[in-house]
């Protein structure tokens, strides 16, 4: 873990689309922000929580930072890494990874002030992604312990962006009911549409749900060799307030592993990074699977982008549930609990 102190408290966004109250909550947890084969010496520009970052390497290790050089707010996205430190295209400061300003070229005999400096924070480079947080110290990246086990592939699926919101998405993941009429073209069954009864149970971590159904996991048009009446077990652990993970375990023995981690660049955008393992078929086209998961987060993807309201609403009087709701109920309670409000902006 590569990790420094956030040097300047960073201030609740002038144009930010969460409430204060919403924003104060969703800064104290671990988010993805790029995938780590993206990130190098040539700066990148992200967005979490309507915050503007830069994403870098100095040294080799991932350095994230507010994209704003402090003399005069220029993005330090414009400008480039040299000697590992990042330099504004402005007026030519540089700062270390650590954020100290080092140099300025119009006084380069002067002394600079420890107080020149930038709001550098936590990284953690984990399952083929780094992730940050705006105030939490504490690693509390979501476990994913089977990536780059060898008896495993691990790859990432297609990042996305979805113009909705990131509880939305969530909750479309661990949503149970849907299989059969926004899966259709992908691995589900019109004609399937039954949800048997299931329990979930609340961890240290979130939520646990264990759902077994006859709803198949291999793609349309592939055949299914699973034993007639096999019961597919999909295990589902919510860790709040954006990340769930999913276990789809297979005849024999074999086991999909699937980490859904949202990362809200707003309170209606979303950028979904999804790691991605499994036990079986190790020789299959990386490609191709790609695509296949590809199709899925687009099905989802258009039903997230037109709910309405686009909040997940944590008032549970405020729309219908039924009995295939339980995790979902279950979802919207924690993150009340965690101190989110009542309609939940992101």
């Amino acid at each position: 873990m590569t990790a420094t102190n956030v040097k300047r408290k960073t201030p609740y966004p002038t144009d930010c689309t969460f409430t204060p109250q919403d924003w104060n909550v969703l800064i104290n947890y671990w988010y993805p922000v790029a995938e780590s084969a993206q990130v190098s010496d040539q700066p990148l520009a992200v967005t979490l929580l309507d915050v503007a970052l830069v994403v870098y390497r100095a040294k080799g290790k991932a350095v994230v930072a507010r994209d704003l050089c402090i003399h005069r707010g220029t993005p330090l996205s414009m400008g480039w890494v040299e000697d590992d430190n990042i330099v504004c295209p402005y007026h030519g400061f540089s700062y270390s990874a650590d954020g100290q300003c080092v140099s300025i070229p119009a006084h380069p005999e002067a002394k600079i002030s420890p107080r020149l400096c930038l709001s550098v924070y936590p990284v953690v480079e984990r399952y083929g992604l780094v992730w940050t947080t705006l105030a939490s110290e504490a690693d509390h990246v979501p476990p994913f312990p089977i990536w780059g086990n060898e008896d495993y592939i691990s790859f990432l699926a297609p990042t996305i962006d979805i113009n909705g919101s990131a509880g939305r998405q969530i909750e479309g993941f661990v949503d149970v009911a849907h299989f059969a009429w926004v899966h259709t073209a992908t691995f589900a069954d019109r004609n399937n549409a039954f949800v048997p009864s299931y329990k979930v149970s609340r961890t240290a971590e979130g939520i646990h749900t264990d759902y077994l159904s006859t709803v198949s996991n291999y793609p349309k048009g592939m055949a299914d060799p699973s034993p007639e009446g096999f019961k597919w077990l999909r295990e589902y652990d919510i860790y709040p307030p954006l990340c769930a993970r999913l276990i789809v375990h297979f005849p024999e023995g074999k086991q999909l592993w699937i980490l859904n981690a949202a990362s809200p660049i707003s309170a209606r955008k979303t950028r979904l990074f999804c790691p991605i393992a499994q036990n079986f078929d190790k020789t299959l086209s990386i490609e191709d699977a790609c695509a296949f998961n590809l199709k899925i987060f687009n099905e989802d993807r258009e039903m997230v982008e037109n709910q309405k309201p686009e909040e997940l609403p944590l008032d549970l009087q405020a729309e219908a549930h039924i009995m295939a709701d339980k995790t979902s109920i279950a979802y919207r309670k924690r993150l009340k609990e965690m101190g989110l409000g009542k309609i939940y902006t992101s």
